[in-house]
């Protein structure tokens, strides 16, 4: 049977950025530390965070991950890719929700739009899992039947409120919040339907080996 969490955002707790460019708030992680210490430093196989980003600058190296951010709020951000001769190519982050997929072996340079923004962080190694993450939009009716799947899977609010109701009768019910992240560990296929008014990032994470 599948095992769920409910995490709160309200809850999440922040610790600053190595250079002072902002502050991150770890959600869940795996293997998971006490205070996210392990995670943070780079001891994981998968980690989700949220990062309140106050000025440009580099993003750190994670040698063998896949990285994928999500802008949540503010203005936006330029995520320039640096090659030995300079910009190669940018990910360019102007609306909530739009999504930039890098390596974290990348030099990546951030610039900020306008001010300060807050951004939603998947990093998963490459050599032992695989992470997938899609954006759900939530009408004001009930969404079709949607499946999770993999070894875990976690459903995080960007914005609105949304409540999930779980199979197999869609009895269990989990309301979400902004900021608020559901975790269900070996759902295998398990169905659930989603109302309100609101947007979910869905991620699925597969261990390889």
């Amino acid at each position: 049977m599948a095992n769920v969490t409910l995490i709160r955002g309200a809850e999440l707790v922040a610790a600053p950025w190595k250079n002072g460019g902002g502050v991150t708030r770890e959600v869940a992680a795996f293997p998971s530390r006490r205070g996210g210490q392990g995670a943070a430093s780079g001891h994981f196989v998968w980690r989700v965070s949220v990062a309140d980003v106050a000025q440009a600058g580099p993003f750190s190296r994670f040698d063998c991950v896949d990285r994928t951010l999500v802008l949540l709020s503010g203005a936006g951000m330029l995520l320039d890719e640096l090659g030995d001769a300079g910009v190669v190519s940018t990910h360019v982050l102007r609306q909530p929700l739009d999504i930039a997929r890098f390596d974290g072996e990348t030099r990546i340079d951030a610039r900020l739009v306008d001010g300060a923004t807050r951004d939603f962080n998947l990093m998963v190694r490459r050599d032992v899992a695989q992470g997938d993450l899609d954006v759900w939009r939530v009408g004001a009716k009930q969404d079709a039947p949607r499946v999770l799947d993999g070894d875990v899977a976690l459903l995080f609010c960007a914005g609105g409120a949304v409540t999930v109701a779980l199979a197999p009768d869609h009895a269990q019910t989990v309301r979400l919040d902004t900021g608020d992240t559901l975790r269900v560990d070996g759902p295998n296929a398990l169905a659930c339907t989603l109302t309100g008014d609101g947007a979910v990032l869905a991620i699925t994470i597969r261990y390889t080996r």
